[in-house]
């Protein structure tokens, strides 16, 4: 019996091999599928998906033995990656000198093998995808050439599979990140809240008990203090509020009147100067009323916030589509420049333009909208025009 040598690249193509991961893995249905089919086309017993450790040949996938590895040493597989041609075969062991007495074909009865190498985009040969017969025998040309095909597929599941793993991980980093940023903004906004309200407190007690006494300048800054603690305040409930979104979608879906919803936004927003136009028809099923109102509140005081005109106009209009529903909401408003539309939803993004009380914005508030949304199901965008008024239009998964 010949002992297969270790091929010249043996200790880079281990550590290619580890990358994947697959060592000592369970069976999965997509590798299994191949080797039945293995089995299937080429007529064998036997069918492997192997992978060559550095002293032992693991199975990923075996069709007729109940062992999922042997001993490199003995493996045929260990010869096949050695060898240049595209697969190895060996018709008859009993008479191969380099098998005949091989613990395989005595004790197993592994007589004929044939086996292609699996090449991974990098030039190494991580396994094989074989066939064992306990007879000798010969492949057809079509038996040949759907082993090398199949073979092939092997690789792509195996990068396909190593890609997957990444991206799973990526995916695991990026929320544990998310929460830990989360928990960090929970806390400093929390611990922010109270020694903010003292500052403001403190500067409206010095004002008052000190007003004749204040020079301009000194009332000056005492106001540019009180304005300034009273921005990073909204900044604060705006940063507590984004995180604390997604606790509004554990709400209990119930049914929601269009007519009830907005008569109750109309007395938190709607003052005497604003025409508040709505649907006074129409039922949601089965809606998370909470998301809803908190998406309507932030669009629609926006819509508020930023216009200038003495007849302020909100429009929300309703189309119930067969797996949405459908609003757009449409402000007589200041409007957004096209330049920036893109980027408003991201959080902490600004136009730039103040207010009607000559504030700017915080950045947070049609970020929560999106992120709602989003998590509904649902798409929003936005249709503006400078000087003439905004419509934003979203969806919500029915």
């Amino acid at each position: 019996m010949t002992f297969p040598e270790f091929p010249e690249n043996e200790a880079a193509r281990i550590a290619e091999l580890k990358k994947y991961k697959l060592l000592d893995t369970f069976s999965e249905n997509d590798f299994d599928n191949i080797t039945k089919l293995v089995a299937a086309i080429c007529e064998v017993p036997i069918a492997l998906i192997t992978l060559l450790d550095l002293e032992r040949n693991f199975f990923k996938s075996h069709v007729g033995v109940d062992f999922n590895q042997s001993p490199r040493n003995i493996s045929f597989c260990g010869h096949a990656i050695l060898e240049d041609d595209e697969i190895f075969i060996v018709e008859d062991a009993t008479k191969d000198e380099r098998f005949d007495d091989n613990p395989l074909v005595t004790e197993n009865q592994a007589v004929f093998y044939a086996g292609v190498p699996l090449i991974n985009p990098n030039g190494f040969k991580l396994g094989t995808l074989c066939v064992f017969d306990h007879k000798p025998r010969q492949l057809t040309d079509v038996q040949i050439i759907s082993l090398k095909a199949l073979a092939k597929q092997v690789v792509n599941l195996i990068e396909l599979r190593k890609k997957n793993s990444l991206l799973i991980e990526i995916q695991k980093e990026l929320q544990n990140r998310n929460e830990r940023l989360e928990t960090f903004a929970h806390v400093v906004s929390h611990d922010l809240k109270s020694p903010l309200a003292n500052i403001t407190s403190l500067t409206r007690f010095l004002k008052e008990e000190n007003i004749e006494n204040l020079s301009t300048d000194s009332k000056m800054y005492l106001d540019y203090i009180e304005d300034s603690s009273l921005t990073l305040k909204n900044y604060i409930n705006g940063i507590l509020k984004f995180y604390k979104a997604d606790e509004l979608l554990d709400s209990q879906k119930e049914d929601v009147l269009l007519k009830e919803l907005f008569d109750e936004i109309s007395e938190v927003l709607i003052s005497d100067d604003t025409l508040f136009d709505f649907p006074m028809a129409g039922t949601l099923k089965n809606v998370n009323k909470a998301a809803l109102t908190q998406i309507f509140l932030n669009l629609i005081d926006n819509s508020l916030k930023y216009n200038l005109n003495e007849k302020r106009i909100v429009s929300v209009k309703y189309i119930d589509e067969t797996d949405f529903h459908k609003f757009a909401i449409t402000d007589n408003g200041m409007g957004i420049d096209l330049g920036v539309q893109e980027e408003i939803f991201n959080l902490f993004k600004t136009t730039g333009i103040k207010d009607r009380d000559g504030k700017e914005g915080t950045g947070i508030g049609l970020a929560t909208v999106k992120s709602l949304v989003s998590k509904l199901g649902g798409t929003i965008s936005l249709d503006s025009e400078p000087g003439k008024g905004s419509t934003f239009t979203f969806t919500v998964q029915k």
